[in-house]
């Protein structure tokens, strides 16, 4: 059974910073490319950040780029995002995800496995 569990998230003022972590389980993780996408209310989920099987390769929404950063230790099974000078338009909650394919996805349908997401709050 495959499990993506996602922690870290929580509330923090405007140009603060979090770090996500998604632990992952039932899967052979060095052969996935995992990534995190994020959903505010009434929006449509969106895609912020992938990282290759190997962790050599990561690419990231323009909206985040040079704030966030995704990272993965093989070892340990899980992923992180280092979210830095967040924005109240960061507010969201954030999703683990991993995909068998090593094509640069950014749609949330094409992606296979989802953990259960994670709040992340950003006040003014």
């Amino acid at each position: 059974q495959v499990q993506l569990v996602e922690s870290g998230g929580g509330l923090v003022q405007a140009g603060g910073s979090l770090r996500l972590s998604c632990a992952a389980s039932g899967i052979t993780f060095s052969r996935y490319t995992m990534g995190w996408f994020r959903q505010a209310p009434g929006k449509e989920r969106e895609f912020v950040a992938r990282i290759s099987r190997s962790g050599s390769g990561t690419y990231y929404a323009d909206s985040v780029k040079g704030r966030f950063t995704i990272s993965r230790d093989n070892a340990k099974n899980t992923v992180y995002l280092q979210m830095n000078s967040l924005k109240p338009e960061d507010t969201a909650v954030y999703y683990c995800t991993a995909d068998t394919s090593t094509l640069p996805r950014t749609t949330s349908r094409d992606w296979d496995y989802w953990g259960q997401g994670t709040q992340v709050t950003v006040s003014s």
